[in-house]
Parts: C-alpha cells; sequence; structure tokens
C-alpha cells in the first residue's frame, strides 16, 4: 500500500481490476471481509473505498446484495453560457442537439404558489407573496438527466402573455426571451454550484441510487434596474452531467 490514506489506495486497487477487465460491469465484488483480509486493512476502509467508487459512478450498491461493478454511463456536456441564453431558444436542448441527441422536458406548472423564505430571500419578495412555480424534468433521447424548479415573482408576470412559462406564444423559449416579450431586460444571471447527496425525491425522478452525487446550481437572473426576476434550482446527476461554464471576455 502507498502513503496515501488506506480508504483512497484501496479505492485505487478497485479501480484497477475493473480497467484491467478482472472485473466486468455487472459483476458482484467479494464481500468487504474478503476485501479486508486481501489488502490487510479494515472493513470501514474497505467501505469508504467502494463509497468513493460509488459517488464516480464506477460501482453500484445493491441492497441486500452486495456491490456490483456499475455499467459504463455517458456523461453528458452540460455548458452554462451567457451566449447562448442571448441567443434564444432552449440552451439545453441546444446542449443535446449538439451530442446528437433530442432535448425534452416534462413540466408541471402551479400559479399564485406562496413563496417560502429562501425563494423570497433570492427573489427581493416578502415570504408568502403569490410566485408562480414550474418543476422541470429534463430528457436526453428519453432519459432524465436534469431536474429543475423555476419561481417567478407573480407580480412581475400576472396578466400577461408569459405568466406561465410552458403556455402562450413565447412556451419553450427560455426566461431571457419571455421577459423581453414584457420589456424586461435581463442583463446577467448569478450561479452558486454546489455538490450534495441526492434527495430520495430527485433520486427517483433522475433514476439514480441515493446514495449518488449531484451538482445543485441556484440560479437567479436579473434585469437592468438590478431586481432579481427569476430564480431556479437545477439539479444534475455528478455521475450523468459534466457542468462546464463558458465565460465571455469584455476587450477594452
Amino acid at each position: 500500500m502507498s502513503d496515501q490514506p488506506p480508504y483512497l489506495a484501496v479505492a485505487e486497487r478497485l479501480r484497477q481490476c475493473i480497467a484491467s477487465g478482472e472485473w466486468s460491469p455487472g459483476d458482484r465484488l467479494p464481500s468487504r471481509a474478503q476485501l479486508a483480509e486481501k489488502y490487510e486493512v479494515g472493513d470501514n476502509v474497505v467501505r469508504r473505498a467502494q463509497e468513493l467508487l460509488i459517488v464516480q459512478g464506477l460501482l453500484e450498491g445493491r441492497a441486500g446484495s452486495g456491490t456490483y461493478v456499475a455499467e459504463p454511463c455517458e456523461r453528458l456536456r452540460m455548458v452554462r453560457s451567457w451566449w447562448r441564453e442571448q441567443g434564444g431558444g432552449s440552451p439545453f436542448r441546444a446542449d443535446m442537439a449538439g451530442l446528437g441527441k433530442r432535448g425534452t422536458w416534462e413540466h408541471r406548472t402551479e400559479a399564485k404558489v406562496p413563496a417560502p423564505p429562501e425563494i423570497a430571500a433570492r427573489l427581493g419578495i416578502a415570504e408568502g407573496d403569490p410566485c408562480v412555480r414550474t418543476e422541470y424534468e429534463f430528457l436526453a433521447d428519453g432519459r432524465p438527466v436534469q431536474m429543475s424548479t423555476s419561481w417567478e415573482p407573480y407580480s412581475l408576470t400576472g396578466g400577461t402573455i408569459v405568466v406561465l412559462p410552458e403556455g402562450g406564444p413565447y412556451a419553450g423559449l427560455g426566461v431571457v426571451e419571455r421577459m423581453a416579450a414584457i420589456d424586461v431586460v435581463i442583463t446577467h444571471a448569478v450561479e452558486q454550484p454546489e455538490p450534495r447527496l441526492v434527495t430520495a425525491a430527485e433520486a427517483n425522478v433522475l433514476g439514480v441510487q441515493k446514495s449518488a452525487f449531484v451538482t445543485h446550481i441556484r440560479r437567479t437572473y436579473f434585469c437592468d434596474d438590478g431586481r432579481p426576476v427569476e430564480t431556479a434550482d437545477i439539479i444534475v446527476p455528478a455521475a450523468h452531467g459534466e457542468i462546464v461554464y463558458e465565460i465571455p471576455i469584455d476587450r477594452p
């Protein structure tokens, strides 16, 4: 074993067994006790090594059955880009088209939903103020790869042709283009990405294990007078999606 922490050294040994073809996708690994004896470590070291490889998508745990080599999973590149936002249409659909896949989504919208405390703070409105909430499930060739929940102040879009994000003449065209239709000019967005464990509800929608990690992006759009006009929680499974940021450079 090397000088690195024991669980990382064991994880590397397990990774080599997979890379060399000694273990193939679908194969059941030896028991933790057997691996602990083989590598001369404790059971907890093997457990931590396996948990690391499960997070990385190389292994999968099956309740009551053991740990198995996971089937290879294609990671889709999802570009977060202001240029794409300004281009109109759906950035997600553009990403999927670039990968040769059909990007679609399912949605559910509710109007006049009271803003919970965190959403109210992000939108600069009072807690309980009515919002339009839309839940999305994004699909690549029919497979769920991303989900999000969007919130817009009802005071901004109520009574307009864009009150329903997926209804009317601007359905599915994205926040920037929809808001422009009611003379609200979005100038920038702020995104805060962070990794975390998936929730049970998210795992059910995305079809991932309950031990999986996701990238959780809190995104808020701002208009030209500084007001926040939309905020969303975007969830991407770490094993399925690669998040890339494209940053414009202003030349002097």
